[in-house]
């Protein structure tokens, strides 16, 4: 970062921090926001935008590779006249990450002279035409285009995580059902949350965050199907950079069938399995000094003064109108071994005991016992270490909520299966971007804060950043026209990015 620019950020900082610095006003005669004399003029040369982060992932796309790696491998195009197929692609994935939610808001960025001058671009296709373009794809189009952003991922991994980031790659897998109001979507099919539209399998890095693969599949289907080609395909490329891999998932991914060759293959996995009256029965025989008590990570305590507990409201309520109530008394682990119908060997299960009691107003009705298991060929954690790891599954659904209404990837906004299958694929880019944008981050503090921000905080202090586009003789500048928390973060990022190359 030039010496100016750090100049400038600092002076920034003090002058947003004087003028938000606690004070004690007098009564004010007047409301704060006083703006009367307000006019509007056009510019007549100067050209900005509202987005002016949109330079520093056009920048990191190039330079990891990943442009190159989409022209090579996806050839829907038999002439360029005038845009390649990473323009089509990009273009998809710019618009959500500049906020766009549909494909109409192409339309806003090519009204935009300043944003296509960012990008150094005479035009960018339209939204008709970016429609047609996910209507060229194939089943092996769409996975040509995945594989194109997996190329560049090891890399990227390789250089910006450290040895003990890469020891264990821990891949989880989910589905998600994907509603469309649409009744002419080739494809779509009632769910069994009694819903019309999609089902897609979602196959992501829990330690990054990022959506390796999504499968688009029609409403009705059961969430595992296929999963094990995709999951097969998951682990094949973590593997180009993590020594070992862990899979992880619900009960509906305890494919029992496939337990024994990915233990043979040195894949460690640990999933949810069905309370199947069997091992109810194992688990209701086990002995009593076999339960232990299964204590949950205490909530990080606040370093301030403490401040009394508000009324919950809700307990109150449900108290008064006689709701029926079930409250968590005490958990309890155990373990056994267990040997799955379609496998060869004996896999170790842990079992949680949830000792709940149900009410009713003030009136306790009965207690209720339930178990819930897993299983997994981890052998060396201990079963407290397991239930939670387990559990932190949970924040693959983070994930997929960002996906579904952060980034509205899977709005499923054309016609047929496989077209809304690229589109889906082609508008989370925008939150692969994010990721790779975050591991570029000198901090470790600010690179943990960043993979873990929600899509549309990320827009608005690091993406919705409004700044002034100067095209003088070789360069475009953006040069920046206001300041946030983020600004530093986001300049010295940028330097680390523009410095790189992975190609």
């Amino acid at each position: 970062m030039k010496d100016k620019d750090s100049r400038i950020l600092r002076g920034g900082k003090r002058k947003l921090a004087r003028r938000l610095r606690r004070k004690q006003y007098e009564d004010q005669p007047r409301p704060m926001l006083a703006a009367q004399n307000i006019r509007y003029e056009m510019a007549d040369r100067a050209r900005a935008i509202d987005c002016g982060g949109i330079g520093a992932f056009h920048v990191l796309a190039r330079n990891v590779g990943l442009i190159r790696q989409i022209d090579k491998r996806l050839v829907l195009l038999k002439q360029h006249k005038p845009y390649h197929e990473s323009d089509h692609v990009l273009n998809i994935a710019y618009n959500t990450l500049t906020g766009g939610t549909c494909l109409d808001d192409i339309e806003l960025r090519r009204g935009d002279e300043g944003y296509m001058d960012a990008l150094g671009a005479e035009r960018i296709p339209d939204p008709t035409t970016a429609g047609d373009f996910t209507r060229r794809f194939s089943e092996s189009d769409v996975v040509a285009l995945m594989e194109s952003a997996n190329a560049v991922r090891p890399n990227i991994w390789r250089k910006r995580l450290e040895a003990s980031e890469r020891a264990l790659a821990i891949l989880e897998v989910d589905g998600v059902v994907a509603p469309t109001t649409g009744e002419c979507k080739e494809g779509m099919g009632l769910s069994y949350k009694g819903v019309w539209g999609y089902h897609p399998l979602v196959v992501s890095l829990a330690n990054t965050m990022e959506p390796l693969y999504l499968v688009n599949r029609p409403g009705n289907r059961p969430s595992h199907e296929g999963a094990a080609e995709w999951i097969d395909r998951g682990v094949a490329l973590v593997r180009r950079a993590f020594k070992g891999v862990c899979l992880r998932g619900d009960t509906d991914f305890a494919l029992t069938g496939h337990f024994d060759r990915w233990t043979e293959d040195g894949v460690r996995f640990a999933f949810g399995i069905d309370a199947m009256p069997k091992l109810v029965g194992i688990a209701q025989g086990l002995q009593e000094a076999a339960w232990k008590p299964l204590r949950r990570r205490c909530r990080r305590e606040g370093t301030g003064p403490s401040r009394a507990r508000p009324e919950n409201v809700k307990q109150r309520i449900v108290q008064e109108r006689g709701y029926k109530d079930i409250r968590l008394e005490s958990e309890w682990a155990a373990e056994f071994r267990y040997r799955p119908g379609k496998c060869r060997r004996a896999y170790r299960v842990v079992v949680v005991k949830k000792d709940l009691s149900v009410r009713q107003g003030q009136q306790r009705l009965f207690s209720d016992i339930r178990y819930f298991f897993y299983i997994t060929n981890l052998d060396e954690m201990p079963a407290r270490e397991l239930v939670l790891f387990c559990n932190e599954r949970c924040n693959q659904e983070n994930l997929i909520d960002q996906l579904k209404n952060g980034l509205n990837a899977l709005r499923m906004p054309v016609g047929d299966l496989v077209s809304n299958w690229a589109y889906m694929v082609m508008a989370a880019l925008a939150w692969t971007l994010k990721a790779w944008f975050a591991m570029q981050a000198r901090r470790t503090a600010d690179r943990a804060e960043l993979l873990k921000m929600e899509f549309r905080r990320f827009l608005g202090y690091l993406v919705r950043v409004p700044c002034q586009i100067v095209k003088t003789g070789r360069r475009i500048v953006y040069r920046i026209l206001g300041y946030n928390g983020w600004t530093r973060t986001f300049m010295t990022t940028f330097d680390r990015i523009r410095a790189m190359s992975f190609t």
